[in-house]
């Protein structure tokens, strides 16, 4: 079905499609259905059930291969690892990795995911501010690419594992740069104020430094910092690259090879109108340029830049189908549509206010005539997907997509009033592939135990 046929059917109808919220493969069919990867998707919501969630796995690698495109057309050496927390699955994990990218993982089962889905370990990079010491012996065991070290603890505690085991583990500090980021305060990490990393104005970064150059089991190849997420500018990457390299250059003075410095992750992507990010395209070129820039003036060579993107590449690429159930009007207060899904599958709004789009996948051509809010079927006033969404008058039984749901979501998903999670599909010129199965009501038992017998 090409974009064509698609506005053709709709100039014949008088109706102009809500072309704007598409992305991707994105695409409304004659019949006024909306089309994932060449799969309609009430189809998809027939064969698979709600909530689902609709990853255009095209879309999925022509990001990642922007950010390749754009590093490569600078000739800066550098490395994209995907953020495994955005989405984490065997198949994800498999295709970031055909794409050339490492993987960031921030736990165990993260890293057994990604080991699972057959990924050479040296492509792993293990981060998180609490890692336990089962998680540490299963990365250095595994033989994992490396460790961003977080505090002193983990210093010492890493340290130990690597001797125990006759291994040299290769390892990044992450230090809080004091930069930050213009972000909702839940997912700001840059600043002082942060849980996260050595800090740099306290010297606690600088020290750590000292400590791993009298370490015989790890070696410090670099730097890391991450100053938030949903960012829609270089400055705050700019910033910190400025403080960093002064921390660089002391670690050299100190006798490290450092050769790498990773600017983190946290590039944002359009959820509503709202929402003006810069394209991928000139935010590395800035950031390779400020790199470029710092590093000469001092005399030093420039790192290997490292960069973590993971919302920029799921977020715009997911979909959640639900269908639409019961309704509740409020004469001059609100109207709510239910859907059978919420905030367990998605509890973005009730934590940090987040926003979507939304249409009826089933009749997308149709232009909003109504200010609905997007209510989930958890017992739990919170519980809303989307306050004040534009939509057709909804029916029951029909099918409404929420768009850019490919991070945070199904990764944050629970089982909160003891829903089964739902599938996961990837689709691609026609086809559906389940990725993840959904889970039965008999799934949400499986670890119980009767209190006897």
């Amino acid at each position: 079905m090409t974009r064509e046929r698609v506005e053709s059917a709709a100039y014949e109808t008088g109706v102009q499609p809500p072309a704007a919220r598409l992305t991707g493969t994105m695409e409304i069919g004659p019949e006024g259905h909306l089309y994932i990867g060449g799969c309609d998707t009430t189809r998809l919501a027939a064969t698979y059930g709600t909530p689902l969630f609709v990853y255009d796995e095209l879309l999925l690698r022509q990001t990642i291969r922007r950010f390749h495109n754009a590093f490569q057309s600078t000739g800066a050496p550098y490395r994209v690892a995907y953020a495994g927390k955005a989405f984490c699955s065997i198949a994800m994990c498999q295709l970031v990795a055909e794409e050339g990218c490492n993987l960031d993982v921030v736990s165990g089962g993260e890293l057994y995911t990604a080991l699972t889905a057959g990924l050479d370990p040296a492509l792993i990079h293990l981060h998180g501010n609490n890692k336990t010491a089962e998680e540490l012996e299963y990365a250095v065991t595994s033989g994992i690419g490396a460790v961003i070290v977080d505090n002193f603890i983990e210093l010492e505690m890493l340290q130990e594992v690597a001797a125990r085991h006759q291994r040299t583990v290769d390892i990044l500090l992450r230090v809080a740069p004091g930069v930050e980021a213009h972000t909702h305060e839940y997912i700001s990490t840059g600043q002082q104020d942060s849980k996260f990393g050595f800090d740099m104005e306290l010297g606690q970064a600088e020290e750590a430094l000292r400590r791993v150059q009298s370490s015989a089991s790890l070696h410090c190849i670099g730097l890391h910092a991450h100053i938030g997420s949903q960012i829609f500018d270089t400055q705050g990457f700019t910033a910190a690259i400025t403080r960093m390299v002064g921390l660089y250059e002391r670690a050299l003075a100190l006798g490290l090879s450092l050769s790498v410095l990773n600017i983190g992750g946290g590039y944002g992507i359009r959820y509503t109108d709202e929402d003006d990010p810069e394209p991928i395209e000139r935010q590395i070129h800035e950031i390779v340029g400020t790199m470029r820039d710092v590093f000469t003036t001092r005399g030093l060579a420039v790192p290997e830049i490292w960069v973590e993107p993971g919302r920029s590449i799921a977020g715009p690429a997911g979909t959640t189908l639900y269908r639409i159930g019961t309704q509740k009007r409020i004469p001059g207060v609100r109207n709510y549509v239910a859907i059978d899904g919420g905030m367990t599958d998605n509890p973005r709004y009730a934590l940090y206010g987040a926003k979507y789009e939304a249409l009826l996948a089933n009749r997308a051509a149709e232009e909003p005539s109504g200010v609905w809010t997007v209510a989930g079927k958890c017992c739990e006033s919170g519980d809303v997907v989307i306050r004040d969404a534009m939509l057709p008058e909804a029916a029951y039984g029909d099918i409404l997509a929420v768009l850019s749901t490919g991070a945070y979501n199904y990764s944050m998903a629970s089982h909160y009033n003891r829903l089964p999670k739902p599938a996961v599909v990837f689709v691609r010129d026609g086809e559906a592939r389940v990725v993840v199965a959904r889970e039965t009501w008999a799934d949400v038992v499986r670890m119980d135990r009767p209190l006897r017998g």
